[in-house]
């Protein structure tokens, strides 16, 4: 354990999943791959509280998916911080195809049903996710070793990742919550998995 402590040089990762997205009706008529949106009202709530609770982790360096969710989840973290965003395509969301016009909210019962969505023709594979994650997260911890860095990235991909470390064949085991935090602990190419889905800023009152 010694050598997983920041102290000695290990890198923390706090995995975080966006707050909440604005779904607008008109998105359940879109593909899946072409949706880009913005946080709701509840989802700007959200990413305040993790922001607070974030102002208190002496958070080194922010990284995010550059879709506008994300994005904004993480512009939340950096403004008390006065840190700059770092956004990283391989960050994305899985990039699902073969399922047509569907209600963003009925696509985590498909992955639970299924252990992801590579069974959809069209979809990205569960071995690039895996591997694009991985790259991801290498290049992060080479970057910043004995810091804490936050990387607010997707449901599907922190599921693929996760997925990766545990060696199980399923893309999706969680129902991974809006501003989760999912942390890990990296030491060259060793990693422990310390926290997964936690959600306790959000159940503090405000």
């Amino acid at each position: 354990m010694r050598d997983f402590r920041i102290a000695h040089g290990a890198t923390e990762l706090l995995l975080i999943r966006h707050a909440d997205a604005d779904h607008p009706a008109e998105t359940v008529t879109a593909e899946v791959r072409d949706i880009d949106l913005p946080l709701s009202e509840r989802g700007r709530a959200q990413a305040e509280r993790l922001a607070a609770r974030m102002a208190m982790r002496g958070i080194s360096a922010i990284y995010s998916s550059p879709l506008k969710r994300t994005m904004q989840t993480a512009q939340a973290i950096a403004r008390p911080l006065g840190h700059a965003i770092r956004d990283d395509s391989r960050l994305r969301e899985v990039e699902i195809a073969g399922i047509g016009a569907v209600s963003l909210s009925d696509l985590a019962d498909i992955a639970i049903e299924h252990g992801g969505w590579s069974h959809l023709p069209g979809t990205e594979p569960s071995a690039q996710i895996r591997a694009r994650m991985t790259a991801a997260i290498h290049d992060i911890v080479q970057a910043h070793p004995g810091a804490r860095v936050a990387v607010v990235s997707h449901a599907g991909a922190i599921n693929a990742y996760v997925a990766h470390l545990f060696d199980l064949r399923a893309d999706f085991f969680f129902p991974a919550g809006n501003t989760s935090i999912t942390t890990i602990r990296a030491r060259d190419d060793r990693r422990l998995v310390v926290t997964l889905n936690d959600t306790a800023h959000l159940e503090r009152p405000a």
